[in-house]
């Protein structure tokens, strides 16, 4: 029977497991949204704006590590969807974006809105491909999804020329796709399980994307069996259980004194799944490149991460998950007696969860460290980019594989986004997202989305009119020099109010433990998005430093 393109790509989608999609309607694929009449187990959610939409779709692929699907119109739509692309890259995130674009026969005359995606995305994308015949998008559709999830997961970029939507065709559906296994080799095995037998001070460090909740619980298993302290790398909180005895601390920005050298003195470092990147690593300090003070042993599920970057004592090509199953066949073969290795980590880690000393009557250490009496144990911390971030990764103890989403790219404007797309697939869940005045601004519109679809989030956005981080880095650079900083704001509890939800503005730690209780009551009882706005002292830009800390340590480096 010969339907068009829009209906033989929503019926794949539908067979590949597809449930939920993220879009802005544009007329550019028109037969795409007039086949979701047809396909009602697709839910579609129509977001504000197309970063907005990316975003969520990203937070999706984190969250399930499954594809998050987007679809966006050509042109506007595309340039604005790019920032989700770019996260998903970087964040190794499974992602597959559609996009509309101008027919075959007008293509190449610079038509309204017509781009090459391929040359756009080609950079920030795994695969990047225009589908030039009705027929063959089954055949794409399943590559897409082999790709999105192979090896390091990444972004799938789809162009749907107008003409290939519109013909019709006579074709078969592809089956749900089946990711490919990819086991570790028992020699490999045998030589990790030596290492870490004869190592004195060994370190696990956990990271990258495509968790699941059997991977977490084997890997803490196994972190138990062979007495090995863990970190998670940089804005990967999620991967391991931080109440764990062998859990101390997270790399990467804000990553403590204490761990930063433990992990120097380190004689062997496991890193599973991450890439060890420039953060996660303070710009290759803590663990040197090319060729670490430690014993290096990397597992990543892409071979061409291995040695890119690190000399290795031994590297592995294999998944998360694939490598979980087979560390949980692993046991001892001699009595380890690295008690006091892994104490000492642990010790030094529940250090840092005391709150630091700040200035002016709102401590963003002291409301940081509440969250965890106030939070239900069924918790997600979502953030954007900024300094105020710092602070939740500091002082919340993250318990689970959905309780924090992050974007280790950096990218402004993802913690509201984030948000909506966590409530979506966990309805049943405390989801609070933390934003800056500038970060919440970048997208705030999605607190329509949050409307629709009755979603009962809690934002915390905090206040202190300027680009924070980018103070401090002129003040460390520049000192005394700022300029182009500040910035008004508006009434973001009225914002809030404006669409259906509670506002309310907290200026004292005293007060804040109050206002949560009823922001969040407020947000399960109505189903609708409740926001505190946290003004403090913008003097505090992290835990323990100072702006003026920061100016009067850079004038003195400047006059040696």
């Amino acid at each position: 029977m010969k339907r068009n393109g829009g209906k033989i790509l929503m019926q794949q989608l539908a067979n590949h497991g597809v449930k939920r999609i993220f879009m802005v309607p544009g007329e550019s694929y028109l037969p795409c949204i007039d086949a979701l009449n047809d396909f009602k187990q697709i839910d579609p959610i129509v977001c504000r704006q197309e970063s907005g939409a990316a975003y969520m779709a990203e937070a999706y692929g984190k969250l399930t590590g499954e594809p998050g699907i987007c679809f966006v119109t050509r042109g506007p739509g595309a340039t604005n969807a790019s920032i989700g692309v770019h996260t998903a890259f970087q964040d190794s995130t499974p992602m597959i974006l559609f996009v509309g674009q101008v027919g075959g026969d007008i293509y190449d005359k610079e038509a309204f809105q017509e781009i090459d995606y391929v040359s756009m995305f080609s950079k920030v994308a795994k695969w990047v491909v225009q589908i030039n015949k009705t027929e063959r998008i089954p055949e794409y559709i399943s590559r897409a999804f082999h790709i999105a999830t192979s090896g390091r997961p990444g972004p799938v970029v789809i162009a749907l020329p107008e003409d290939t939507l519109w013909g019709e065709a006579d074709v078969a559906d592809i089956a749900k796709y089946v990711p490919v296994k990819s086991y570790p080799h028992p020699q490999d095995l045998d030589r990790l399980q030596s290492l870490i037998e004869n190592a004195e001070k060994p370190l696990l460090v956990v990271g990258g994307s495509r968790w699941s909740e059997e991977a977490v619980q084997n890997i803490q298993d196994f972190a138990d069996k062979f007495q090995l302290p863990v970190t998670c790398s940089w804005r990967r909180l999620e991967c391991f259980n931080h109440h764990h005895p062998n859990f101390a601390g997270h790399m990467g920005w804000g990553m403590s004194e204490s761990l930063r050298q433990n992990i120097k003195d380190a004689d062997l470092v496991i890193a599973l799944g991450t890439r060890l990147g420039e953060e996660t690593t303070e710009i290759y300090t803590a663990i040197e490149s090319p060729t670490p003070n430690q014993k290096l042993v990397h597992i990543h599920p892409s071979p061409s991460e291995l040695n890119s970057v690190f000399d290795t004592e031994m590297s592995i090509a294999t998944s998360v998950k694939d490598f979980a199953t087979a560390a949980a066949t692993l046991s001892p073969t001699k009595t380890l007696t690295r008690e006091n290795w892994v104490k000492k980590l642990r010790d030094e880690h529940l250090e840092t969860l005391k709150p630091l000393p700040s200035n002016g009557e709102l401590s963003l250490d002291n409301l940081s460290a509440q969250m965890n009496e106030l939070l239900p144990e069924d918790f997600c911390i979502t953030v954007g980019a900024g300094n105020y971030a710092l602070y939740p990764h500091r002082y919340i103890q993250f318990n689970g594989l959905t309780s924090s989403l992050a974007p280790t790219v950096g990218s402004m404007g993802y913690g509201l986004p984030a948000a909506i797309s966590c409530k979506l697939e966990h309805p049943e869940k405390t989801v609070v997202c933390y934003a800056g005045d500038g970060c919440f601004q970048m997208n705030l519109q999605e607190l329509g989305v949050a409307l629709q679809y009755n979603l009962g989030i809690v934002v915390l956005v905090f206040n202190n009119g300027i680009w924070g981080t980018i103070r401090s880095h002129q003040e460390r650079e520049f000192p005394g020099r700022t300029i182009a900083l500040d910035f008004v704001n508006p009434s973001f509890t009225t914002l809030c109010e404006s669409y259906e939800g509670y506002g309310e503005v907290v200026d004292k730690t005293e007060d804040f433990k109050a206002a949560f209780e009823r922001a969040l009551a407020f947000a399960n009882e109505h189903n609708r998005p409740a926001l505190l706005e946290i003004r403090y002292d913008s003097n505090n830009i992290a835990p323990g430093e100072t702006l003026m800390e920061i100016r009067e340590q850079s004038l003195g480096a400047h006059k040696a």
